[in-house]
């Protein structure tokens, strides 16, 4: 642990915050009021999976249940809170037409938080087989996180009949990417995590795919930690080829920020209907690199006129491996110590989101 940095503080949202608990005490409200609204079109306690609190809601902006979904993650540390505080921030999205899933999942310490992330992947699953449409994910703080993973998740190393884009985009807003820290916090009372459980479920570690879109968002007014998970993100998953911006709003703190999401003019509600409607970022061949290509190839004689000529050894082409269909447990990365600024070099092994499942 750093002696320069003092971690609880620098993780105590509601202490950063003077009027945190009026804040969140107005979120609870506030959802009960949307959920009152004449004419709202939604589905409730929808299982994903057969633990208590694998429920989810869905809000849709008409009765045709047909429109682009958004997964919204809440946030509470992975110890409390859950969907029905939330039910209000699919007020923006709805009215541009986004239908919005807010999950509830299981809570440490009852589960780990490699549990909760399988948890959120049941629940991209069913919404993907349900409605027969890739999701986008949205997270605060430490849905933030599990946004991420859903993001670096291997789709197609869970089954092979589903699109490694299943999760088409995503933004982590004041999201926790990095959870070595987290161990030098009184949260960790309730998380319980290791150093190798914390290396294994950091986000900033894993490998998404490549060209899908993420955001990382963070409130102006937040801790130095908070700005540096998400600058860190953002920079290291851009140079692996997911284009991540990392955004910092200006006179927003860490609750006030998700307040955005009832607003339908709102950046953070434009962005994430931009991302809904252009997950992938466009890749074009840059055109002096390309006309360089096309001469050379010119070049080449295709011709059969030196049949003496020594032929290339014939190769055998390799069988495809067999894909697994079960999650199985990735090899943890090289621990290592909460750092602000230096990280070893990504692994250029793909391994991405492989992590079991433990009650």
């Amino acid at each position: 642990m750093s002696a320069e940095i003092d971690y609880p503080t620098e993780y105590d949202n509601s202490g950063r915050v003077a009027d945190a608990a009026q804040l969140l005490d107005g979120y609870i409200e506030a959802s009960a009021n949307f959920r009152e609204r004449d004419g709202l079109v939604a589905d409730y306690n929808l299982a994903y999976g057969q633990g208590e609190r694998n429920q989810l809601d869905i809000y849709w902006p008409n009765e045709n249940r047909d429109a682009p979904i958004v997964m919204f993650i809440h946030g509470g540390y992975w110890k409390s809170m859950d969907r029905t505080a939330f039910s209000h921030m699919a007020e923006g999205l709805l009215e541009h037409g986004i239908a919005v899933a807010i999950p509830s999942y299981t809570l440490c310490p009852d589960i780990q938080i490699n549990g909760i992330i399988n948890e959120m992947r049941r629940a991209c699953l069913v919404l993907y087989q349900t409605y027969k449409q890739k999701i986008t994910v949205v997270g605060h703080s430490a849905g933030g996180h599990l946004a991420a993973c859903m993001m670096a998740t291997d789709w197609e190393g869970i089954h092979h009949d589903l699109p490694e884009d299943l999760v088409a985009a995503g933004m982590g807003i004041s999201g926790i990417y990095d959870l070595l820290p987290i161990l030098h916090t009184p949260v960790n009372d309730a998380v319980q995590m290791d150093v190798d459980q914390a290396s294994a479920a950091s986000p900033v570690d894993w490998v998404p795919e490549a060209i899908q879109k993420f955001e990382a968002w963070v409130g102006g007014d937040e801790s130095n930690e908070y700005h540096r998970q998400s600058r860190e993100l953002s920079e290291r998953w851009s140079m692996l080829g997911t284009p991540t911006n990392y955004v910092s709003q200006e006179g927003e703190n860490h609750f006030t920020i998700i307040h955005a999401l009832t607003d339908s003019d709102s950046d953070i509600v434009r962005k994430v209907v931009e991302l809904v409607e252009h997950p992938k970022a466009k890749v074009k061949l840059p055109r002096l690199i390309k006309k360089k290509v096309l001469a050379e190839m010119q070049t080449f004689d295709m011709s059969d006129s030196n049949e003496d000529a020594e032929k290339p050894p014939s190769v055998k082409a390799k069988k495809p491996k067999s894909r697994k269909t079960n999650i199985t447990k990735a090899k943890p990365p090289v621990s290592r110590k909460p750092a602000t600024a230096s990280r070893k070099k990504p692994r250029k092994k793909r391994e991405r989101a492989t992590v079991r499942a433990e009650s």
